[in-house]
C-alpha cells in the first residue's frame, strides 16, 4: 500500500486542536510509519482595516483537514478515533474505507498554499527523475541536479533538442517518476 491524501471532518474552528492530538496520536501509538502528514489548508487574506494593511491566514476549508497515511485497519482506526475527528469524506459509512483525494486535487489545494504533495527531505534526491507537470515544459522528463529546500524549488536537467538544459521548477509543477 501506497501513502494518500484523506480528507477528515473535524468540528469547525477545532482543526489545528485535532490536527495537535493526532499527530500526538500517531507519535505515542507507533503508526508514524502510516500517518505522515496532516496539514489544516489555509490561504493568506490581506485585510485592509483603518488604512493598515494586515496578513490573515483564512482556513480554505473550515471543519476539515488532510491527513497523508497509508490507509491500514490500524491508521484508519487511530484518524477515527481522534477526539474532536467526525470521520473521513469519501467513505459511505457503515465501516467503508474513504476514497483517497486524486493526485490533481491535492496539487491544486496543497500548491495553493505553496506546498507540495512530494516531502522534499524525504521523497526527492539528486539524479531521480522526474515529469514536468505545468509550464512550457509540461509532458518532459528530467533529472534533478540541485535541490533548495528553503525556497521549495529544484534545477532540473531536461534533454531539449538532444542537449542538456537546466531549468528552474517549483516543487508543485514536478511529479517523481
Amino acid at each position: 500500500m501506497e501513502k494518500e491524501w484523506y480528507v477528515v471532518n473535524t468540528y469547525s474552528g477545532h482543526e489545528n486542536k485535532v490536527k495537535e492530538k493526532l499527530e500526538m496520536r500517531a507519535g505515542s501509538m507507533g503508526m508514524e510509519d502510516n500517518i505522515y502528514r496532516i496539514i489544516v489548508p489555509e490561504t493568506k487574506e490581506v485585510e485592509i482595516k483603518d488604512g493598515v494593511k494586515k496578513e490573515k491566514l483564512k482556513k480554505m476549508f473550515p471543519g476539515y483537514i488532510l491527513v497523508e497515511m497509508v490507509m491500514t485497519d490500524e491508521a484508519w482506526f487511530v484518524v477515527r478515533n481522534t477526539p474532536g475527528v467526525t470521520g473521513f469524506i469519501g467513505s459511505s459509512g457503515k465501516g467503508a474505507k474513504p476514497f483517497p483525494l486524486t493526485k490533481q486535487e491535492v496539487d491544486h489545494i496543497l500548491g495553493s498554499m505553496g506546498m507540495s504533495r512530494l516531502d522534499m527531505e524525504n521523497e526527492l534526491a539528486m539524479d531521480d527523475s522526474v515529469k514536468v507537470l505545468s509550464g512550457p515544459f509540461a509532458g518532459m522528463f528530467g533529472k534533478i541536479r540541485s535541490l533548495d529546500m528553503e525556497n521549495q524549488k529544484l534545477e532540473v536537467a531536461l534533454d531539449l533538442f538532444g542537449q542538456e538544459t537546466i531549468v528552474e521548477l517549483e516543487l508543485h509543477e514536478i511529479e517523481k517518476v
